[in-house]
């Protein structure tokens, strides 16, 4: 009898232990590990065959945009567990120990796949987040990231200097002599994912690729350094819908040694946005907007100089709907859908006062000073979207970088006073490509894009100035490079041929009929002298229209 009692308790205890043994995941040192966590389920994370000379490891685990729970214990507390898209513990080791365990588990009750890593450090490798004060776990070697429509921040807790396993951790803010945490300085790194690329397998790749120090300095780039008396924190531009990790690496310029803190990366846009999220970043509204914008970029390039007006028309749409479009958005509270159809709108006013003024006028240069203006925003966009534009002198200061900018935009239309037709084609080419541009980065993400969006951000952003504007460049933009210089250069070879032996502009239309009106009063051999003046030509017309019509016949008598 109790043999078959204690069989079933046996099988539910080897039952226990199966599922506990399938919960739990081996991670060795340096070694990348998938990771899969069920609904209501926690895993076991068993680091095992640490060696003697590691005196400290970081465990990382890091998904796409579901959040994950990593904790020392098998139940979250405060303190001593993180939730996050991409998480990281760090652990002291005592001496003796080999093995260490850390749990993951799903706080969305959702299942969560992702990738970890264990990265070992040694006594003498500063410890990342050692030093924090400001975040809840005691060690914390996490990058913390937040971002908006116009930048992308990331912190971190200070690091601390190493010591070895069994020691007392150095105290933090006891001195600043250069045996302590402030002789330590921090390297800021950024890597970007493939451009349109949301994939989980781009990111996890890039991951593995980046997440310790040797694949960050071989594979990112380089961004700035903070020394332990700045702030722990980067400002960077967002570019929604494109992948960056970012990553902060400590160094201790004493021992020669480093660290890594736990890359962090995002596409500053949701996933779980069903409006606007990274799958649908495009609103119709501004596909719509620019792809306008590109046909009649299209039409300026090639025959912008030869219809002048139509011409006008575009040049004064662009100036005044950028104009008002950074009045309205800094002014009100209202949508972007709506905003962009008030400035479409004061476009068109803009575009038909333009031409107008040339028409009632007819003074060229003061609309050429007008088209000058645009190449020139343009040309001073472009020159800020280089390098240039992240010179501390220019980023720091908003008086610099906007007098740099207004000096260069002003110097272009000087060269329209002496040679105004040639300036006029070259405008015609030049925006008329970049509005091409913008057309397919409606469609298509293209970092050229930021050339003017970039100026757009810091005329609406007054934080703006501290965000480093650095833009991925890879093979969808070299292809967009080249297809903006071979529209440029071929509209402007185009109409340079067709209107070299034509008037240099066309004449004011009401100038003109001014003219035309003078001549005809002076001059009596001419038979137009002789017409009668409107008013008594409709007069006459209305009259032949209601007088009776006379019958067809003849009306002399007939001759006998």
């Amino acid at each position: 009898m109790s043999r078959w009692i204690w069989r079933p308790l046996l099988l539910l205890l080897l039952r226990e232990v199966e599922a506990q043994v399938e919960n739990r995941v081996i991670f060795l040192p340096g070694t990348f590990q998938n990771v899969s966590v069920s609904q209501n389920e926690t895993v076991q994370a068993v680091v095992s065959r640490i060696p003697v000379e590691v005196a400290f490891i970081t465990l990382q685990f890091h998904t796409q945009h579901h959040n994950a729970t990593l904790s020392y214990t098998r139940m979250p507390g405060q303190g001593k567990s993180l939730t996050a898209v991409d998480s990281g513990l760090l652990s002291p080791l005592v001496p003796g120990q080999a093995s260490l365990s850390l749990f993951l588990s799903s706080p969305d009750g959702d299942t969560v796949a992702g990738m970890g890593v264990i990265l070992p450090f040694s006594g003498t490798d500063p410890v990342p987040g050692a030093c924090n004060m400001e975040f809840n776990l005691e060690i914390d070697p996490n990058v913390y990231i937040h971002y908006n429509l116009y930048e992308t921040t990331i912190r971190f807790a200070p690091a601390n200097i190493g010591y070895e396993r069994g020691e007392t951790p150095p105290a933090c803010d006891q001195s600043t002599d250069t045996n302590t945490r402030w002789r330590l300085q921090y390297d800021v790194y950024q890597y970007f994912l493939p451009e349109n690329d949301l994939s989980e397998r781009s990111l996890f790749g890039a991951i593995q690729a980046v997440a310790d120090i040797k694949g960050m300095m071989a594979n990112g780039k380089w961004v700035m350094r903070l020394a332990s008396s700045d702030m722990s924190m980067a400002v960077f531009n967002s570019i929604p819908g494109q992948g960056v990790i970012f990553s902060v690496i400590v160094r201790d310029p004493l021992l020669n040694t480093s660290a890594s803190y736990v890359p962090v990366h995002t596409y500053a846009c949701s996933f779980t946005s069903t409006l606007d999220g990274c799958y649908t970043l495009g609103k119709i509204s501004t596909k719509l907007f620019f792809t306008i914008t590109g046909l009649a970029g299209l039409f300026v390039c090639f025959v912008g100089h030869r219809y002048f007006k139509c011409e006008l028309f575009c040049m004064g749409f662009s100036f005044a709907a950028f104009f008002f479009f950074v009045l309205i958005t800094r002014t009100t509270d209202l949508n972007y859908d709506i905003c962009l159809a008030l400035s479409a709108l004061i476009g068109v006013v803009g575009g038909v006062f333009l031409v107008m003024s040339w028409w009632r006028f007819g003074s060229v240069m003061a609309c050429i000073v007008v088209v000058g203006l645009m190449l020139g925003f343009l040309v001073a966009s472009t020159i800020l979207f280089t390098p240039l534009g992240d010179l501390d002198v220019l980023r720091r200061s908003d008086v610099v970088f906007w007098a740099t900018f207004c000096c260069i935009m002003i110097a272009v239309p000087l060269f329209f006073l002496r040679w105004p037709r040639e300036g006029n084609i070259i405008t015609c080419g030049v925006v008329g490509g970049y509005a091409v541009v913008l057309a397919v980065n409606a469609y298509i993400y293209t970092s050229l894009s930021y050339i003017t969006l970039n100026i757009l951000k810091r005329f609406l952003n007054n934080n703006f100035s501290s965000v480093f504007t650095d833009v991925p460049f890879q093979a969808i933009d070299y292809a967009m490079i080249t297809v903006w210089v071979v529209l440029g250069v071929c509209g402007i070879v185009l109409q340079l041929y067709r209107e070299h032996s034509r008037p240099f502009f066309p004449p004011s239309p009401y100038l003109m009929w001014l003219q035309e009106r003078e001549r005809r009063k002076t001059n009596v051999l001419d038979p137009s002298h002789h017409f009668p003046p409107l008013p008594n030509r409709l007069l006459a017309r209305a009259r032949q229209l209601t007088k009776r019509t006379e019958p067809a016949g003849e009306h002399t008598p007939l001759l006998l």
